[in-house]
């Protein structure tokens, strides 16, 4: 597994309790819904760092 780097993110607090939900939800840690968002992204914009395409449980459809 990589190497975990911690750094301060500011981010508005309705945003981050959004978030927060939503990785209850997903049964995840905040950090780990953060990171899983970043991911996502990265993976979307084509821009996947190496290491980054690491699988992930994807919640079903419905």
């Amino acid at each position: 597994m990589a190497e975990k780097k911690p750094f301060l993110l500011r981010v508005d607090r309705e945003l981050l309790e959004s978030v927060q939900r939503w990785a209850n939800d997903d049964l995840r840690s905040l950090n780990g819904q953060i990171e899983f968002l970043l991911r996502d992204a990265l993976k979307r914009a084509g821009r996947s760092a190496k290491g980054a395409d690491v699988p992930r449980a994807e919640p079903s459809e419905s």
